[in-house]
Parts: C-alpha cells; structure tokens; sequence
C-alpha cells in the first residue's frame, strides 16, 4: 500500500507542477527525503503524510486516500451534509445566502450540484424544466441545457465555454471529480467554441440573461471555507451572481420583491 502512497505524492506534485526542492522547503524537509518518499526508499509518518499533502493542496478526500494507502486512519472526518452535527454549518450558509439578496446565490458540492439555493436564485431559475430541478441538480446542466437558463442565455456561445473550462480545469486539479461524462455531455448541447480576434478577453464575461424586467448583466463570485477540516464541509462552495451595473440591481431587487410576494400569499 505504501507504494500507492508514494505514487499518489508524485502524481500530486507533478500536477501541481512543484519540483522535490520546493516541495521539500514548503514541508519543512528535504528534498531528499522527497525522493526517498516518492520512489518507496522511505516510509513517511503520518504527520509528514499531512504535511507534504497540505503543501501540495491536496484535497481532504483524497488526503484520505493517501493516509489509508499509508496504512493510517483517515485524520478528516465526512460528515453527511444533513446531519445534526453540520446544523451550525447549514445555518451559516443559509444566513450567508440570505445576505446577498436580492442577488441569486447558492451552494454547490464538488461535483457542483445544487446544494442550498437563496429565494434569489429560485426566482431566477424559474420556468426551467421541471426535472432539471430533481436531485441531485446539476448547476452546469441548469445553466446550459436547452430546457434549462440556456434558451435565456444572451451570449450563450462565449458564457457557456466559461462554464465548461472552469469543470475541465476543476477535473484536471482533483482527479477521480467523476464530470469528465457531464462535460461531455454538455458540449453537445451547446454552439461551438467561438472564433477569437484580436479583441478577445476570454470567456469569463458577465453572464447576460433575459428576464421579464429586461437583460440581466451578472458577474459571478466563488466563496469555499478556507479552513474546513470536514471532507463535506471542505467541497462546499458558493457561486454568488452580482449585478453588473444598476439596471441589473434595479431589477433584481424587482424580482426579489415579487418573489416575496409570492411566499406571502
């Protein structure tokens, strides 16, 4: 098992792209003891395990994995999301939503499906699909799919790449994320990846979505917890969309008015 350990640690460092040294200087040891490591010579302890996986950014799922193949007991504990014990959590992230209404807001998993959502959000995904919004839903799939926010797209071509780029990048830094086949879904569904010119700045422009009070223009924020030692807790993240410009806060805070109305009665 060690040896699958010690593959694990080079097939991380590499894909961080760091060398023995710097790994060595960030994990406070040398950069031979590394290559003793990482070619089975050696057997880490279990601290070092820990250490050399943070200075890597390992994920604590697969920090997991890497102590198990070590012969340790996982040291990150996986509590289910609806348990009594994440119920501060879960309240937090409520409040959190809460507070950026009137803007859209939710919380998505690693596989980025739809965890908690604000009344915002529901306002704005509503008239999709029906089943697009049975669980587990698919945030990617809601956006882009034809029976989804795809049809209310404006620059449906330039966002939906942004959106297809930012999994393929998630699935390229934590392997095994299971959205290779989503994404490939996905990019049938969507117009071909446009032509750049010289005036291009990438496709991560605000999303630009048709509403009944006029085009929405929204920029999009990433929000993780910076210091979960919870393996669910650590692949929560929030995607909060903001107004652009005031028209589109204007209108949202139309919409989040008629959405409240519409609780009430």
């Amino acid at each position: 098992m060690t040896s699958v350990m010690a593959e694990g640690l080079r097939s991380w460092r590499a894909r961080r792209r760091v060398s023995q040294l710097e790994l060595a200087v960030r994990a406070g040891t040398t950069q031979r003891h590394v290559s003793f490591i990482e070619s089975g010579r050696s057997v880490p302890g279990r601290d070092m395990v820990i250490r050399l996986a943070e200075s890597l950014q390992v994920p604590l799922r697969e920090r997991n994995q890497l102590l198990v193949a070590g012969g340790y007991a996982p040291a990150y504990d996986e509590t289910p999301y609806d348990s009594p014990d994440l119920g501060a959590i879960r309240r937090a992230l409520t409040a959190i939503l809460d507070g950026h209404r009137p803007s859209p807001a939710l919380v998505v998993d690693r596989r980025a499906d739809v965890v908690l959502t604000n009344s915002s959000f529901d306002a704005l995904a509503a008239g999709v699909a029906p089943y697009l919004l049975e669980p587990p839903v698919s945030l990617p799939r809601l956006l882009l799919h034809p029976d989804g926010l795809a049809p209310r797209i404006v620059n449906l071509a330039e966002w939906s790449w942004h959106v297809i780029d930012g999994l393929t990048r998630e699935a390229a830094l934590v392997p095994g994320l299971g959205v290779d086949e989503l994404i490939a879904d996905l990019v049938t569904l969507i117009p071909p990846r446009p032509e750049t010119g010289p005036d291009h700045v990438g496709f991560a422009v605000p999303l630009r979505l048709r509403s009944a009070s006029g085009e929405l223009r929204l920029v999009t924020t990433l929000t993780r917890f910076g210091t979960a030692i919870d393996v669910t807790v650590s692949e929560l993240r929030m995607e909060a969309f903001l107004p652009a410009d005031e028209p589109t806060a204007r209108a949202l805070r139309g919409l989040d008015r008629t959405m409240l109305q519409r609780v009430e009665t």
